[in-house]
This record gives structure tokens, sequence and C-alpha cells, in this order.
């Protein structure tokens, strides 16, 4: 038996140390992470509305009833709309409401 043990751990130890070195050489290593960048963000810079919303004035409406269904204010749109009248508001008259 020791006649066939010697030679068959000496095999057993090259055949090791070659598939260690084949697949050692065959897998690729982790890189390393790469180094951080520097992202310059640009500031923000605040713009006016591009687009001015307005409201069609249909028969029945006051400025309190625009108000609610445009989620806006009394105050907002007499504001944005200096000019007009909110107790002579006229249907088909173009209002601003934002």
């Amino acid at each position: 038996m020791t006649r066939y043990a010697a030679p068959a751990a000496s095999l057993l130890a090259v055949t090791t140390a070659v598939l260690g070195i084949h697949y050692g050489l065959q897998r690729p290593r982790p890189a390393a992470p790469p180094p951080a960048r520097t992202v310059t963000v640009p500031p923000r810079v605040k713009r006016a509305a591009a687009i001015t919303r307005t409201y069609v004035v249909q028969r029945g409406d006051s400025f309190s009833a625009i108000a609610m269904k445009t989620h806006s204010s009394v105050a907002r749109l007499e504001r944005l709309n200096p000019r007009v009248s909110s107790t002579a508001l006229r249907v088909g008259e173009r209002i601003r409401v934002k």
C-alpha cells in the first residue's frame, strides 16, 4: 500500500498546484474601485413662469367660483387682474389665474 500512496500523494499535490495556477490566471481579479469623480452641478436659476394660465369667464361665474375651480384665492385673482372688476365679469372674458 505504501508503494502506491507516495506516488499518488505527489500526483495529487502536483495536480492541485497546476489547477490552482491555471484558475488563478484565468479568474479576473477584482479591480480597484474607480477614483471618485467630482461633478459640478450648475446652480438653480429661478425662472419666471413660461406659461400664463387663463380662464374664460362663463355664465354665472364670480371670482369666488373661479377661485374654487382653479384652486386659487380671490385675493390672488384680484392681484393678477387689477383692471378687471370682480363684480362686473363678462362672459367670454379671459382672466389670469396663474
